[in-house]
């Protein structure tokens, strides 16, 4: 167990700089959001086959995954007067936000084929946009303080107000239907996405023009004055950026803390998605013998008091973490989201469809402590392989991460349909699911996350990284940034 220690001074981010890289939480949770929340016109507002509509969706995912390690290595090698990220964070914000405005003007009259290529052409653009934005911010994060316990207040804030971003989607589809404002859906969502651009400019550009970049001189100074490069020089080859990126990717994925972490991440959120749908499916088909009304209603109640549990979930996180250290936080955190998953099998019962509300707040705690922790988790890594390889590789280690996330993301939303098909579902058979299946549903809903979610607190807490190691690799950082062959930052 750790305690709390004083943070220096100068390691200390005010609330004021913790709220605007919030914006950037914001914002980037809002393009995911609204994004997908969106696409349903193109099956409701323009009758596009649900299969071109699943594929023009699912490429662009793919390709943004494979972008993402690309501007990590971008970022960290970018050389300027207005630093590594700044840059990328400032132009990507105005971009995507253009972006995601122009590719909701849908002209009319066009064919099925028409509208495929606008929206797969206008995606890989969008997510282009998205990736030099996203990027660069995430690893803003983890240089803004070196302090242990700050980085964890800096993320929880972050992770608190990206979450506000999740009230907007849900209620774009009624917005883009009313027509006391638009004429149509198709209407309604170019109209929305103005307004919603608008937005995430606004409020991406605010982490460039207000943030600093802690290690900008760092990254230099780290260097002998033998090996230091300005930017992207001239006399380097493409292949030997090529070389460079392969050599930093493979680097990255041998380094064990960071596997670890990439590790818990993918089995506590991905154990969650694998399963996600089956909640409500239980609902309906058990709680609810097959009244989709009724179980969407119920299932509607538990999802909201999820939500609204993720603030207190956040808040309490961040506080006890810094009490107690990050590891034992997470165990604690992921222990009792297993508590809420365990916890359905006992309340999800036909005699009593209200108790499908009480494992809610008790499952908040698995995404709402992970996101809050792990970010912060990954500063200290970045310290750490610092000191080992004399390179300050933010950008890379941050898109590697969520490059994991995402593709264990798309491979547990299609693996979850071949899981619902191996309990024998039918959907036409309505309330009339066979004993087994019904069986299998709520095992697969409660259990599967909690043995993904064990080896997760197994993951984290062999890590190896807790208050006094980070303190010492700071310490070790410092001593050597002062080293007569290194510049003074």
């Amino acid at each position: 167990m750790t305690t709390a220690s004083p943070t220096r001074s100068e390691d200390r981010v005010p609330f004021s700089h913790m709220l605007i890289y919030g914006a950037g939480a914001f914002v980037n949770n809002l393009l995911a959001g609204a994004f997908g929340a969106m696409m349903i016109i193109l099956n409701l507002g323009l009758g596009m086959d649900p299969a071109l509509v699943g594929l023009v969706a699912s490429i662009p995912r793919f390709f943004d995954a494979l972008t993402d390690p690309v501007m990590g290595y971008i970022s960290d090698n970018t050389r300027s007067r207005w630093g590594r990220r700044r840059p990328y964070i400032f132009v990507g914000a105005i971009a995507v936000g253009i972006v995601f405005m122009a590719i909701w003007q849908l002209p009319d009259g066009q064919s099925e084929m028409f509208y495929f290529w606008f929206f797969l052409l206008g995606s890989l653009v969008f997510y282009t946009a998205y990736t030099i934005f996203a990027t660069p911010w995430v690893a803003l994060g983890y240089e803004i303080t070196p302090d242990y316990h700050e980085r964890t207040r800096l993320m929880g804030t972050q992770n608190f107000i990206g979450q506000l971003a999740y009230f907007i989607p849900p209620w774009l589809l009624p917005l883009m239907q009313d027509t006391r404002y638009f004429d149509n859906m198709v209407d309604g969502a170019g109209g929305l996405a103005i307004a919603l651009g608008v937005l995430m400019i606004a409020g991406g550009v605010l982490p460039a023009i207000f943030l600093r970049e802690r290690a900008r001189i760092i990254a230099m100074a780290e260097m002998p004055m033998s090996a230091r490069q300005p930017g992207w020089s001239i006399f380097q080859t493409a292949a030997h950026r090529v070389r460079d990126f392969f050599e930093g990717f493979a680097k990255a994925l041998s380094f064990k803390p960071f596997l670890k972490l990439c590790l818990a991440t993918f089995l506590v959120f991905n154990g969650f998605i694998l399963v996600a749908s089956f909640s409500t499916y239980v609902i309906i088909y058990y709680v609810c013998a097959g009244d989709t009304l009724k179980g969407a209603e119920y299932a509607a109640y538990a999802g909201t008091l999820g939500t609204l549990s993720t603030f207190v979930v956040i808040a309490f996180v961040t506080w006890l973490a810094t009490r107690i250290g990050k590891r034992l936080t997470f165990a604690i955190s992921t222990s009792i989201s297993m508590l809420g998953y365990v916890l359905k099998w006992f309340c999800y019962q036909p005699d009593n469809p209200w108790l499908v509300v009480l494992p809610a707040p008790l499952l908040a705690f698995g995404l709402g402590g992970l996101f809050t922790l792990m970010p912060s988790m990954m500063a200290d890594i970045v310290d750490l392989d610092e000191l080992e390889t004399h390179e300050r590789r933010e950008g890379m280690y941050g898109s590697i991460y969520w490059w994991v996330v995402k593709l264990g993301m798309t491979a547990a939303l299609a693996g979850g349909g071949f899981l619902l098909n191996a309990t024998g579902f039918k959907v036409e058979l309505g309330g009339a699911q066979a004993g087994s299946t019904i069986n299998l549903l709520r095992l697969c809903d409660a259990f599967i996350p909690v043995i993904a979610s064990a080896i997760a607190i197994w993951a984290v807490a062999t890590l190896g990284i807790d208050q006094q190691a980070a303190e010492k690799t700071r310490k070790a950082l410092d001593a050597r940034r002062h080293k007569p062959d290194h510049v003074a930052a």
